[in-house]
């Protein structure tokens, strides 16, 4: 897990090395253990490297091979790098460290831009061919690794972090307003290639890039679940169905397991976690190392589910840490927080991942972690409404349990200035809904979760609170095949005992029942959800600033009513209203937008 970074031109000049450095050096929590620039006439990458495979300088970043002619950056983790180099060698091919870095460049050589469909893990990676001048960009099927674009007729670069990018200078910092529209109505998330800036594009998950040196280029995407029925499928039952998510879970815990450092897990108690500290028990781990967050009640809410974590950690004799935040941390948190966000993110649970992190990464490196459960196996509470919807009736269905706002709604938080003619956001889940495949209205909205609101919300949140303290995460339920089985399972299995159903069946036997027929939870923080005190200061101070002013985002009798009264208006999926737009405001202000 690491940062990377670089800078391509094309007009005639050499890479801003410099700048490259700029960038590279923005990440250094990303990458704490080492650090490297190289540039060869139009085109310069940097990197940030967290050692996690391959501890020795062999595995130092960028890795140049003069033999084969390229040179590559890369983050995140080739989980089968070691089938593939065997199979490498098998070809003729030699190595000289035991990284799967050098795993990416031989396969890069051997099958071109298709290697990723080899590829095992999670990744973001650039890879220049020293004879032709191209640049290949390449991010994994879930877009687990972030990669962040900037470019204009003369350049293009790139970086794992939006903040580093604009430390290379030279972007254009205004605020796009299709963004502002997903980021108000899309729960905060705005769709790639899409970011809230103007200048700043991301790679979309599933996407490799290819740069010719005259600035042309073109995109393919080499993987979309299509969450339809398999004729191979039809004939199994409820009980094989959850066989084989057991099996297909066995095995992405098990391949997440390869490193040269010790691997830890985010126990928040909840089914999802607490089953891939059932299976990395199964598999033998012994001494693992797990750690959950609490926080103070607020508001009559709750702010731990220690009682569930402590069940899991005792019955599979875990190293377990409980990590209880003063609430004297939580002011100090929500700014470090914010400035650890690649993009504004409204979900409150940042700041419990970002504390979380700040104490696991004194004892680990690497964590396993339960992201993607939820939009993976039908978990969350707006999917059993949709079961049944005729299809032409999707997307309104969709947009009233999902999506936090109405366009005309919008009216009443904007200034007009802000507001579109149209409504984007409802366009935008159009179109998935439109495309060819999932023919069941949930099957629909689980592939519009789990390639969309997935990759920039959860695993976002998960990138950048872990990286920030030099954490790597890894996300089993988010191992392609696993998805690729969910997604042709049957809606119904999905959706019995509450939601997760198969998933549940799956785990009976594995995790002691109380975790299984919990009620759901969540990463509660209360301070955040129940605004007062001096959070609710900061909030004020914020979105009062003369900045926040000048800007003019948000209309003033909209939120005096809100500092009136903070905790009564509620997003469809019951985020704080105020906390959302002051979330966008603060973290402009960090950038020094």
């Amino acid at each position: 897990m690491c940062g990377i970074a670089g800078e391509v031109r094309f007009d005639g000049r050499a890479a801003d090395i410099a700048a490259v450095a700029r960038i590279t050096d923005a990440m250094r929590p990303r990458g704490p253990d080492g650090h490297g620039v190289h540039a060869t006439g139009p085109i310069a990458l940097g990197h940030r490297r967290l050692k996690i495979i391959d501890l020795s300088e062999r595995g130092a970043q960028p890795m140049v091979d003069p033999q084969l002619g390229l040179t590559a950056v890369f983050n995140g983790c080739i989980y089968n790098f070691r089938e593939l180099r065997d199979e490498l060698e098998g070809h003729g091919y030699r190595f000289f460290s035991d990284s799967d870095t050098e795993t990416l460049i031989k396969a890069y050589h051997r099958w071109g831009a298709g290697c990723v469909d080899r590829f095992l893990g999670m990744f973001a990676f650039a890879v220049a061919e020293r004879d032709t001048g191209v640049l290949i960009l390449g991010r994994d099927r879930l877009g687990i690794k972030p990669l962040y674009l900037t470019e204009d007729p003369g350049r293009l670069r790139f970086a794992s972090s939006l903040p580093a990018l604009l430390a290379g200078g030279g972007i254009d910092t205004a605020i796009d307003p299709v963004a502002l529209h997903h980021y108000m109505s899309f729960h905060a998330v705005v769709p790639a290639p899409g970011t809230i800036l103007a200048g700043i594009r991301k790679l979309p998950p599933a996407t490799v890039r290819t740069i010719r040196p005259d600035g042309t280029s073109h995109e393919h995407v080499y993987w979309r679940p299509s969450h339809v029925r398999r004729p191979e499928l039809a004939e199994w039952t409820a009980a094989d169905w959850r066989d084989a998510v057991l099996e297909a879970l066995r095995l992405a815990v098990r391949r997440r397991m390869v490193a040269d450092v010790p691997v830890g897990v985010l126990l928040s108690g909840g089914l999802d976690s607490s089953l891939i500290v059932a299976l990395l028990a199964e598999e033998g781990q012994r001494g693992l190392r797990t750690f959950s967050v609490g926080f103070h009640p607020a508001g009559g809410e709750s702010g731990d589910e220690f009682a569930y974590s402590d069940l899991v950690a005792e019955r599979f004799g875990t190293d377990h840490q409980q990590i209880l935040v003063d609430p004297a941390r939580m002011l100090p948190a929500v700014d470090q927080t914010i400035a650890a966000m690649a993009e504004p993110m409204v979900s409150h649970d940042c700041v419990a991942f970002h504390l979380l992190s700040e104490e696991v990464a004194k004892s680990v490196s690497v964590v396993q972690s339960g992201q993607g459960a939820d939009e993976v196996f039908a978990g969350y509470d707006w999917y059993p409404p949709l079961a049944g919807v005729p299809r032409n009736r999707a997307v309104k269905a969709y947009a009233s349990v999902f999506t936090d706002r109405t366009h005309a709604k919008m009216s009443e938080v904007l200034e007009p200035g802000w507001m579109l003619d149209r409504d984007p956001s409802r366009a935008f889940i159009a179109e998935h809904f439109g495309a060819p495949g999932a023919q069941d209205t949930l099957d629909a909205a689980l592939r519009l979760d789990s390639t969309v609101m997935l990759v920039d919300d959860p695993v976002k949140r998960v990138d950048n609170m872990t990286m920030a303290w030099g954490l790597e995460a890894r996300v089993p339920f988010l191992d392609h095949e696993l998805v690729e089985l969910a997604a042709a399972c049957p809606p119904d299995l999905k959706l019995a005992h509450g939601g997760k159903g198969v998933l549940k069946e799956a785990a009976r036997g594995v995790v002691p029942d109380g975790i299984i027929d919990r009620p759901k939870g969540y990463f509660p923080v209360p301070a955040i959800r129940h605004l007062e005190g001096p959070l609710l200061d900061r909030v004020r101070d914020a979105v009062t600033d003369p900045v926040a002013k000048a800007r003019g985002l948000v209309r003033g009798d909209w939120l005096d009513r809100m500092l009136a009264d903070p905790n009564t208006q509620r997003t469809n999926l019951g985020s704080n209203a105020l906390w959302q737009v002051a979330l966008l405001e603060m973290w402009l202000q960090e950038r020094g937008i």
